[in-house]
């Protein structure tokens, strides 16, 4: 797109499958973008793939506030605007574990580092002329729910409740930092349903398989899936929060996206990151 000035692009989980494909797409427009990945192999693999110097891969665990914390700095060092933070990393957990910080992996890695990372990367963003971020999980889904009596699931862990809760405080998440006046990101929350992609990452080999064949017939193509966010870093939404459910608007008045809730998760955030000393 020449009429379109290059961008500065941070992508989290970008190592490979959408995160990667929209990591390619903005280079081709002529964008700096940053990958973020706690996979080197991948990273590297995606350096060689691109052979384009506007890419750079940071390796860092997102599941540790301190990785975020060093991610952060190091981007703040780097840059003095971001226009585009899309968030990605994920990863199942068939059995509960604890970061470094005592806290659920999934809901460490899955919401807490997209809470750090938008928060702590919003001067920068505010820096941008149209500055938009795009939070990649499942909203529109009203399966699952914040235990709030347990967020840290130290009792009756699943990997299907763990994601769905962290599903749904990424949905609470962009609400809440919508609902910030002043500053002028436009937040997206976007589930692009079943796609080819991500199944690799999935510990069991069973299950891992099952995900490739059943996405051969009914998953939709990656590059069909990323063509929103693509074009959303170019052109963000002009309301403070969207959300789509696979090429649908999302009701904001859904149960899954009320305000209170929204308010409730993040104060208990942030005393979660101030016991930490965060």
């Amino acid at each position: 797109m020449p009429d379109q000035p290059s961008k500065t692009v941070i992508i989290s989980g970008g190592t490979s499958g959408m995160g990667r494909a929209v990591a390619l797409a903005r280079l081709g427009r002529g964008d700096h973008v940053t990958v973020i990945g706690s996979n080197e192999a991948r990273g590297h693999a995606l350096l060689d793939h691109a052979a384009d110097p506007n890419l750079r891969f940071l390796r860092a665990d997102l599941s540790s506030i301190a990785e975020v914390e060093r991610v952060v700095a190091d981007i703040s060092q780097r840059h003095q605007a971001i226009d585009a933070l899309a968030l990605f990393a994920n990863r199942v957990s068939p059995e509960r574990k604890e970061t470094p910080d005592g806290l659920e992996f999934t809901f460490a890695l899955y919401y807490l580092s997209r809470y750090l990372l938008g928060h702590r990367l919003r001067p920068l963003l505010d820096a941008a002329p149209r500055p938009v971020v795009i939070n990649v999980a499942g909203v529109g889904t009203t399966a699952g729910q914040i235990f709030w009596d347990d967020p840290q699931m130290t009792r009756r862990y699943g990997q299907v409740r763990a994601q769905l809760q962290a599903g749904r405080a990424n949905d609470l998440l962009g609400v809440a930092f919508a609902r910030e006046a002043e500053s002028k990101v436009r937040y997206v929350l976007y589930h692009p349903g079943f796609t080819r992609s991500g199944a690799d990452a999935h510990p069991n080999p069973f299950v891992r398989n099952t995900i490739k064949l059943l996405a051969r017939f009914f998953a939709r193509p990656v590059a069909d899936a990323v063509r929103p966010i693509v074009e959303w870093i170019d052109r963000p939404p002009a309301r403070a929060l969207s959300a789509i459910d696979r090429g649908r608007p999302v009701d904001l008045s859904l149960k899954t996206m009320n305000p209170d809730n929204a308010a409730r998760l993040a104060a208990y955030t942030q005393d979660l990151l101030r016991s930490r000393g965060s």
